[in-house]
């Protein structure tokens, strides 16, 4: 208990200390105060990590900026991909557009087909965008890539494997 004590007590010290400061730096990063204000206080819950507060105690305002970063690239993206969907559906008769609890469900599994292609290494990221978006085979991909096809059976096993973890 003592130790759980030790650390709010340390996190509460470096928020007081640094929250202002990276608020401000998030505001001419992003633009507004709300985003500003929600990715500093996301920044803030992921230090809790107890490994983060050991890290917090050499250079607290670089891990700070690292994290915080991390959250601005996870925002755009979020919109990004957000914003295409939104452009695809208005591209059809509003007849023809799912519900909007529908609509939700399927932003949601986009963002997550995101966050999965975004966490997959560059070469299996589009051995399987080859195989998945233009349908080439294997051996196609592997002449297309000039590598070998147990090099693209390799990527696309790892490829599935991290699905399958989603």
């Amino acid at each position: 208990m003592a130790l759980l004590n030790i650390r709010w007590q340390q996190l509460h010290e470096v928020y007081q200390q640094h929250h202002d400061w990276l608020q401000g730096w998030l505001r001419k990063k992003t633009g507004n105060s709300w985003d500003a204000a929600d990715i500093a206080h996301d920044t803030f819950v992921r230090v809790m990590d107890k490994d983060k507060l050991v890290q917090l105690r050499s250079e607290p305002r670089a891990l700070l900026v690292h994290i915080a970063k991390g959250l601005v690239i996870d925002r755009w993206r979020h919109q990004q991909v957000e914003q295409a969907y939104h452009e695809t559906l208005a591209q059809l008769s509003p007849e023809l557009w799912p519900s909007v609890e529908e609509q939700h469900l399927l932003l949601e599994s986009l963002q997550q087909v995101d966050r999965l292609l975004q966490s997959m290494p560059g070469q299996t990221r589009a051995i399987f965008l080859l195989a998945q978006l233009d349908g080439l085979t294997y051996q196609q991909i592997a002449e297309q890539l000039d590598i070998s096809l147990i090099t693209v059976k390799r990527h696309m096993r790892k490829a599935y494997l991290e699905c399958l973890s989603l």
